[in-house]
């Protein structure tokens, strides 16, 4: 949206992605009843990096004490119940929503979470649609359906549910899953691989879960990879 901002010219504007986004998001919080929107693509200042580390830290307990979240699902039109590794071959068979590493947080944080399709038309919620979800995500129903207050994950099960996703930045695979393992620390971009042990770090200070212990070196390389990072990492697939 930064860039949008550069452009002259207004029709060009309204022509990009981005700003149908988040058009249509206005539209269907006003139609909602809602006085007030928070979108990611417009309202994170990423050139002020106190913002941007602020944010990111908060971003889990905001999508939390929501009332609503919208998620848009741009490349289908319905909702998936089975792989489809035909249509969508960049994405592990599911629509791209569901390979990011962000949307992992975007998907358990919220009460209320509801899904549209390519043409903003509502096609389910997070409660009715918990059983499909556990299929596509791995992550149980009963966390999706009532917080990770009502079964406490492991740090290796929330880990788990990260395989196989992935994100533009390295550093962002483990900044994604502060606020899923409960654990804050500023944002270093350049680092690349640095960013998850300082993620581990965190979770030994802040945590007495033991399974991270569990690891040996080379298990613990393999960890890193479950990290949604740009390329998925050899432990793909992983249940």
């Amino acid at each position: 949206m930064a860039e949008l901002g550069k452009l002259g010219k207004r029709r060009e504007i309204r022509r990009k992605a981005g700003y149908q986004k988040v058009l249509s998001t206005c539209e269907r919080t006003k139609k909602d009843g809602f006085e007030w929107l928070w979108v990611d693509t417009c309202c994170i200042d990423k050139q002020s990096s106190s913002e941007l580390s602020e944010t990111i830290n908060s971003m889990f307990h905001w999508y939390k004490n929501s009332r609503r979240c919208y998620a848009y699902l741009h490349d289908t039109t319905s909702f998936p119940t089975k792989r489809d590794s035909e249509n969508f071959k960049q994405s592990n068979g599911w629509p791209e929503w569901f390979s990011r590493g962000w949307t992992l947080q975007e998907l358990i944080a919220p009460k209320d979470l509801q899904f549209f399709n390519k043409d903003w038309k509502y096609i389910g919620d997070k409660q009715t649609l918990a059983s499909t979800l556990e299929g596509i995500t791995r992550v149980p129903s009963s966390v999706l359906k009532d917080g990770l207050s009502s079964f406490r994950p492991s740090v290796a099960q929330i880990m788990s549910w990260a395989a196989d996703r992935t994100t533009t930045r390295i550093e962002d695979g483990a900044y994604s899953l502060m606020g899923l393992l409960d654990v804050n620390m500023p944002m270093l971009y350049g680092r690349e691989e640095k960013a998850f042990q300082r993620l581990q770090l965190e979770v030994i200070r802040a945590s007495n879960d033991q399974t991270i212990f569990r690891l040996g070196s080379r298990e613990k390389d393999a960890a890193y990879e479950q990290c949604p990072r740009r390329q998925p990492g050899p432990l793909q697939g992983l249940p």
